[in-house]
């Protein structure tokens, strides 16, 4: 890997974010895993964004720093974890869909069972219940701690498609992944 990543990764646009945090090592406590797979939300004129219907999300764009992690219960099941983009060119959220575990696959199963490792975080809300990602993590500035953040890395294979998983504001490509990982959420066309 080439380093740690800082918030000032953070300070550009989500689409950019996304797309380069691909390849990229996740890691939460004892347990991490190569990015493969993100979408990138603006937090302007974007449908699908929470900032479109949500006064919270826009308090929370105010509030926070750019590489603060926004964690919120998708259909009150799911924990998803986002991270705050807020530069120049605009801002928005990085949702991280998919990891390829590296380190930690065994507490991984602790909190999601006896699942072969490409599946382990194979999604957005099994990445969360995995790394074991709640709501009182919303809001930290995660990239400062000694026991989680993003190391620099290069994507293999990188291509970008439609997000997936919304109604509004689907038609965006600003889906990114490694096309032939086997923990992607949903294979690209």
């Amino acid at each position: 890997m080439m380093g740690k990543i800082g918030p000032e990764f953070f300070q550009r646009d989500p689409v950019t974010c996304a797309r380069e945090l691909v390849g990229c090592l996740f890691w939460w406590g004892e347990c991490a895993g190569k990015i493969v797979e993100t979408e990138a939300y603006s937090a302007e004129g974007d449908e699908a964004c929470h900032t479109f219907f949500r006064p919270s999300s826009r308090d929370f764009v105010e509030r926070h720093q750019a590489g603060d992690a926004y964690v919120y219960l998708n259909y009150g099941v799911h924990w998803l974890f986002n991270v705050l983009v807020k530069g120049e060119e605009g801002a928005g959220f990085v949702l991280l869909r998919a990891l390829e575990p590296v380190a930690g696959q065994a507490k991984m199963r602790e909190r999601r069972g006896n699942i072969p490792d490409h599946g382990l975080c194979s999604g957005p809300g099994k990445l969360t219940r995995a790394l074991g990602i709640q709501g009182v993590h919303h809001g930290t500035s995660f990239l400062h701690s000694a026991t989680c953040g993003i190391e620099a890395g290069v994507p293999e294979n990188l291509c970008e498609g439609p997000r997936i998983g919304i109604s509004k504001a689907a038609d965006h490509p600003w889906r990114f992944g490694e096309k032939f990982s086997r923990s992607l959420s949903r294979n690209f066309a």
